[in-house]
C-alpha cells in the first residue's frame, strides 16, 4: 500500500470509531455503534497487516490474545466487569512503555531518525510516563475492584509530598533523557519508567472504593493519551486520533462523574474516600429497623398506582436483572406503572446499572436517569431499592457528611420505601443510611434474586 492510502484508510477507520463513541451514547444506538467500532478496528489491523514485514508474529500474536480475551469474556460475570476494564487498562498502559522502549533501543524500526531527535525524545518520555502510571495504578484499582485488596484508602504521613516529590524527580530524569547523548540516553530513560511505575501505585492506593468509578473512567483516559503520545512518535495517525479519542472521552467521563459525586477531579486523586465494601458503620446494628418479607413487598406494590425501582450494586452481584423485569411485568398487568431510576455512578463503573437493565432487555422508554426523575419521587407510591446505597442516602444534605452535596437519587421523598439487602453492612462510602430506619421504610433482607422471585410468586 502506498502512504497516501494508508493513511486514507486510517483516516476511514478513524471515522468508524467517532461513530462508534456517537452510537454509544445512546441505548438505542448502542449496538450500532458497537459495530462501528468493530469495522473500525478490523480495517486498522488489516491495513497493519498491510504495511508490515512480520505478519506472523502479528498474527500469533492476535491469535494468542484473541484466545485469552474470548475465554476470560465468556467466564467473566457482569459483576466482575469493572475489575475486567482495569485489567484492560493496565495492557494497554503497558503495551506504551514497551513500544517506547523498543523505539528508544531501535528507532530505524519505526522509521525514526538515528540519533533520536529530541522532539521524538519529549513524546516517548510524555507516553512512557503516562503509561507506566496507566499500568501500575489499573493493577491497583483491579486488585481494589476485585476483593485483592482493601477498598480503604490507604494513607500515610507525607504521602502527598512524596507524590509530589516522585512527580519532580520523574520529570528531571525525563528532562536528562531529553538532553542526553545516544550513548547515555537509556539510564534516565530507565530510571523515569521506574519513578512513573511507582507513582501510579502510589496515586491510587489512598483513593477508596467510593470513588472508583472515577478512577475507572480516569484510567481510560490515561490509556487514550498514552496512545496518543506512542502515535507521535511513531507518526501513527491511527494512534493518534483513537488515542485522543479515549482520552478525550475518558477525561469527560471523570468530569461527569465526579459532578454526579460532587467531587472535584483533585480531591480524589489527593484522597479518596470510602471504606472496605461490607463492613457495618458505627451503631448500625444497633438501631431498630421494621422489616418485612416478600409477600409483604408484594402486596404493597401490587396495591399502588406506581413504582420506581432503584437497582444498585446488590442486585448485580445476584444477577437479578431477569427476575427484576418480570416481576414488573407482573405488576404492568395489575395496572401499576414501573419505572427505573439510574444514578450516574451506581454499581462500579460508568454504566454498570444500565447495561445490566439491557441485557435483562428492559424496555429503554422505562429507565430514566437521575436528573430525569428525582422530581417524580415525591409523587410515587413504593420505591423499590435493590442492594444500592450510597446514591440514595439522605445524608448528602446533610452539612458535614463525608457525601453532602453529592446528587442523590431521592428516594426518601417517596410515600412507601422498600429496601432489598442482604445485610445492614454499609456502602463503599463506610456511612449509615438514614433512609433505612424511616417510618415509612420496610426492609426485606436476602439475595435480591431470591426476594424478587419470591415476589413474583406472590404476584
Amino acid at each position: 500500500m502506498t502512504v497516501n492510502q494508508v493513511a486514507l484508510s486510517y483516516l476511514v477507520a478513524s471515522v468508524f470509531f467517532i461513530l462508534a463513541l456517537k452510537g454509544l451514547s445512546s441505548p438505542v444506538a448502542a449496538r450500532r455503534g458497537n459495530l462501528f467500532g468493530i469495522v473500525g478496528m478490523a480495517m486498522a489491523v488489516l491495513v497493519t497487516l498491510a504495511i508490515t514485514r512480520s505478519v506472523s508474529l502479528i498474527v500469533l500474536a492476535i491469535a494468542a490474545g484473541g484466545t485469552v480475551g474470548a475465554i476470560v469474556a465468556r467466564r467473566v460475570h457482569m459483576t466482575q466487569m469493572p475489575e475486567l476494564v482495569a485489567a484492560m487498562h493496565s495492557l494497554v498502559g503497558l503495551a506504551a512503555v514497551l513500544i517506547a522502549i523498543a523505539a528508544v533501543n531501535n528507532p530505524a524500526a519505526f522509521n525514526i531518525p538515528v540519533p533520536l531527535p529530541r522532539g521524538n525524545r519529549m513524546e516517548l518520555f510524555i507516553g512512557t510516563f503516562i503509561g507506566a502510571i496507566t499500568f501500575s495504578g489499573s493493577v491497583i484499582a483491579f486488585g481494589k475492584l476485585s476483593g485483592k485488596l482493601s477498598g480503604a484508602p490507604v494513607v500515610f504521613k507525607s504521602q502527598h509530598w512524596l507524590n509530589l516529590i516522585l512527580a519532580i524527580v520523574m520529570i528531571g530524569f525525563g528532562l536528562a533523557f531529553f538532553f542526553a547523548t545516544p550513548d547515555s540516553q537509556w539510564p534516565p530513560f530507565i530510571i523515569m519508567a521506574a519513578i512513573a511505575f511507582l507513582l501510579g501505585f502510589l496515586i491510587i492506593i489512598p483513593i477508596g472504593g467510593a470513588d472508583m468509578p472515577v478512577v475507572i473512567s480516569m484510567l481510560n483516559s490515561y490509556s487514550g493519551w498514552a496512545a496518543a503520545g506512542i502515535g507521535f512518535s511513531l507518526n501513527n495517525n491511527m494512534l493518534i486520533i483513537s488515542g485522543s479519542l479515549v482520552g478525550s472521552s475518558g477525561a469527560i467521563l471523570s468530569y461527569i462523574m465526579c459532578k454526579a459525586m460532587n467531587r472535584s477531579f483533585f480531591s480524589v486523586i489527593l484522597g479518596g474516600f470510602g471504606a472496605a465494601e461490607g463492613t457495618a458503620a458505627a451503631g448500625a446494628q444497633k438501631r431498630n429497623v421494621k422489616s418485612g418479607s416478600a409477600d409483604d413487598a408484594a402486596f404493597l406494590m401490587s396495591n399502588a398506582e406506581s413504582v420506581i425501582i432503584v437497582p444498585g450494586y446488590g442486585l448485580a452481584v445476584a444477577r437479578a436483572q431477569h427476575a427484576v423485569k418480570e416481576m414488573a411485568e407482573k405488576l404492568h398487568t395489575k395496572g401499576v406503572k414501573v419505572r427505573y431510576a439510574i444514578h450516574p455512578v451506581a454499581g462500579r463503573m460508568p454504566g454498570h446499572m444500565n447495561v445490566l437493565l439491557a441485557e435483562a432487555e428492559v424496555p429503554y422508554d422505562q429507565v430514566f436517569e437521575m436528573d430525569d426523575i428525582n422530581n417524580e419521587f415525591g409523587t410515587t407510591d413504593v420505591v423499590l431499592i435493590l442492594g444500592a446505597n450510597d446514591v440514595v442516602n439522605p445524608a448528602a444534605k446533610t452539612p458535614g457528611s463525608a457525601i453532602y452535596g453529592m446528587p442523590i437519587l431521592e428516594a426518601y421523598k417517596a410515600r412507601t420505601i422498600l429496601v432489598n439487602k442482604r445485610s445492614m453492612a454499609t456502602g463503599y462510602a463506610g456511612l449509615d443510611n438514614e433512609l433505612f430506619y424511616m417510618d415509612k421504610t420496610m426492609m426485606v433482607f436476602g439475595d435480591a434474586k431470591k426476594v424478587i422471585e419470591d415476589i413474583v410468586k406472590a404476584l
